[in-house]
């Protein structure tokens, strides 16, 4: 069932030239007296890569509807990260450039929402915030300690993330998936 371009979100995804993208950005333009032009950035749910599309108020976009397991990452090896389905164990594996920069925030063992269309693996979900343990921070200087000042450190994903200076080596910390900023200790 086709809809409207005009009823085009970010988050949604489509099935555009046969293959599936998702809308990371959507603009209405409308340039002085002429036609309104919609702008939209999509992402292919299968490759990774960006792709730019201007359509008219008439065009018709196909949204496609998802599934959503709850899964375990296990293991990373040569074909990509490797998930398993938590009610029937099934194993399915995503490549590094669908999943991007979310392997930042997964650790071995935890749990993630994959998102499934027609069987098929497409990407994780993210929690809002997630806990990382610092394996690599600087020593605060004496007396620094109670100002904002921040410093950085390295979680045990490799994410790099500025934190205050009283934050040490060995301790766990909320960072949040949105904007990739601390939140606090866990």
């Amino acid at each position: 069932m086709a809809i409207r371009v005009t009823e085009a979100k970010k988050g949604m995804v489509i099935r555009y030239e046969g293959d599936l993208y998702q809308v990371t950005k959507y603009d209405h333009v409308t340039p002085g007296n002429w036609r309104a032009i919609h702008h939209l950035n999509l992402k292919n749910l299968k490759t990774g890569r960006q792709k730019d599309v201007r359509m008219n108020t008439s065009d018709t976009i196909e949204p496609v509807y998802l599934d959503s397991r709850d899964s375990q990452y296990l293991f990373k090896d040569s074909l990509g990260y490797t998930f398993m389905d938590n009610d029937n164990y099934e194993q399915f594996v995503l490549s590094a450039e669908v999943i991007g920069d979310s392997m930042l925030y997964i650790t071995e063992n935890s749990n993630v929402t994959v998102v499934f269309c027609e069987g098929e693996a497409l990407t994780v979900q993210l929690p809002p915030i997630v806990v990382l343990d610092i394996v690599e921070a600087e020593e605060a200087a004496r007396g620094d300690t109670v100002s904002s000042v921040q410093k950085p450190a390295k979680c045990n994903t490799g994410l790099e993330i500025k934190v205050p200076a009283h934050i040490k080596k060995g301790e766990k910390v909320k960072i949040s998936t949105d904007t990739g900023e601390f939140m606090g200790r866990a």
